[in-house]
């Protein structure tokens, strides 16, 4: 609501004066409440079913006109919608516009282009989600990429998605030029990991050569993309510097704000469209799909350190958790004029092993070796001038990211199947990584936890697999 709206609201409150940091400015003395004002909310809605429009272009590519490359965003709004989303639709609509202009100049991607605008989105992604169900088998066996963006503002780059595609991203990003710091964006994004990061992080920023893209979750048109079908997918965005605050999903989310404090010159409407259209273009075009398996594997033993250490953790827990409630130690402390109710025993968690997802970890890791180890001999090269080498390396590598997905799904919400991301049962928008086996940890469901690590295990082990057969088009 608008501070005149939440005027006579925040007036109208007793109790004690509020914090200095839940302070506004508005001429008030700001208290906590309660107060003696009965407010009365009147609710106006508009009920009807209307039909939902997905926009989608396409341009045949010329060369492997059956691998896509797949670039969307959503259109829909709550409201006015001015950040959310067509400060991501713009750059969209003008990396299309280029796409076009160099058509006409006789050049045609190596690859299909399908550009996507999204209805529905904000009903839970309903645009993109029909869309990819519908198209499910075609978009298994065609789309090597799928490319989303939504709100865009002032500030830094922000890249989440499949680890495969980290080096890439990174390649970009040391290529597109920061509108008003004239430095690489990938320079500005790696400062910013080296001054909020963690100590973890900010080593990494400065010791790694690629900085680390996040896990995705939910909340944008990737999802039935990365998380239902398998397809190695980004999501793109610029931010942290321009004033949206307070505006998400409401009226006030106006071209007038989004012109005074968001980005008022569209710089980075504009840097969006240079780093996503780079990444289409260069995806589009080039001779094998620039995957990272490394980076891929690297990560996961990421995920699979921490999901032990939670089980190690979580058991210790419990065993302090019942000491203290055989010791009395919750008793003795709590204060006699209040109601006490003393914890529950809980079950002493069964050993939990982790040596197949470990086993499997090292066999993914070795792929990843041999598959680098390949590619830098010399022979590779030879063999990579091949057009037809080419197309079957394409396939094998598209496969990579669909080996992650387990056709009967996470538990309790079987339309989620990939191994790696997943969003949060609980969290909603915030990402889980090796959902399975951190989620069922998280709920002491032992039992679960250990049928997941073994379905975790094995689908690390088809993945080692097809990077074999990568490798295996490489060296034959």
């Amino acid at each position: 609501i608008s501070y005149s709206d939440a005027l006579p609201l925040l007036r109208a409150l007793d109790g004690p004066v509020a914090p200095v940091a839940w302070r506004g400015a508005l001429p008030i003395t700001y208290h906590l409440g309660p107060g003696k004002t009965t407010v009365h909310l009147k609710l106006e809605f508009d009920f009807k079913m209307v039909p939902a429009y997905d926009v989608i272009a396409r341009l045949r590519g010329s060369e492997r006109p059956d691998e896509w490359v797949i670039r969307g965003n959503h259109h829909d709004a709550w409201v006015n919608g001015a950040e959310d989303p067509i400060s991501g639709m713009i750059a969209v609509l003008a990396e299309a516009q280029a796409v076009s202009q160099l058509t006409k100049s006789g050049w045609r991607p190596k690859r299909t282009i399908i550009f996507c605008a999204w209805d529905g989105e904000e009903q839970a992604l309903i645009g993109s989600t029909e869309w990819a169900e519908a198209h499910a088998d075609e978009l298994q066996q065609k789309a090597v990429l799928y490319v989303n963006s939504d709100s865009n503002a002032r500030g830094f780059l922000s890249a989440g998605g499949s680890h495969s595609l980290e080096k890439f991203v990174n390649e970009v990003a040391r290529d597109v030029v920061d509108p008003e710091k004239q430095v690489p964006v990938f320079e500005r994004w790696r400062a910013r990991r080296i001054l909020e990061g963690s100590p973890e992080e900010r080593r990494e920023a400065r010791d790694r050569g690629d900085m680390r893209i996040t896990a995705l979750g939910s909340g944008s048109d990737y999802t039935p993309f990365l998380q239902h079908l398998g397809i190695a997918s980004l999501n793109l965005a610029y931010g942290g510097e321009g004033d949206t605050d307070g505006v998400y999903h409401s009226i006030y989310d106006s071209f007038d704000h989004y012109t005074r404090f968001a980005d008022p010159r569209f710089d980075y409407a504009a840097a969006l469209a240079m780093t996503a259209g780079r990444v289409v273009l260069r995806f589009a075009d080039a001779d094998y799909l620039p995957l990272s398996v490394s980076n891929l594997s690297d990560t996961v033993a990421r995920y699979v350190t921490e999901v032990t250490k939670l089980g190690n953790d979580e058991r210790d827990a419990i065993a302090e958790k019942n000491r203290r409630i055989n010791d009395k130690t919750y008793e003795f402390f709590a204060d006699p004029t209040k109601t006490f109710v003393t914890p529950k025993l809980e079950p002493a968690p069964p050993s939990l092993s982790f040596t197949a997802l470990q086993n499997a970890l090292t066999r993914l890791q070795q792929s990843a070796r041999a598959y680098d180890a390949a590619m830098r001999d010399a022979k590779t090269a030879a063999r990579l001038r091949s057009r037809d080498t080419q197309q079957v390396l394409d396939n094998a590598l598209r496969q990579i990211e669909l080996r992650l997905i387990i056709d009967h799904g996470l538990p309790r919400r079987p339309w989620f199947k990939h191994a790696i991301y997943a969003p949060g049962f609980y969290t909603g928008y915030g990402a889980k990584t090796l959902p399975g086996i951190r989620e069922a940890i998280e709920q002491h469901n032992w039992n679960e936890a250990i049928e997941q690590i073994g379905i975790v295990a094995n689908t690390l082990a088809r993945t080692a697999e097809q990077i074999d057969r990568a490798t295996a088009i490489l060296t034959r």
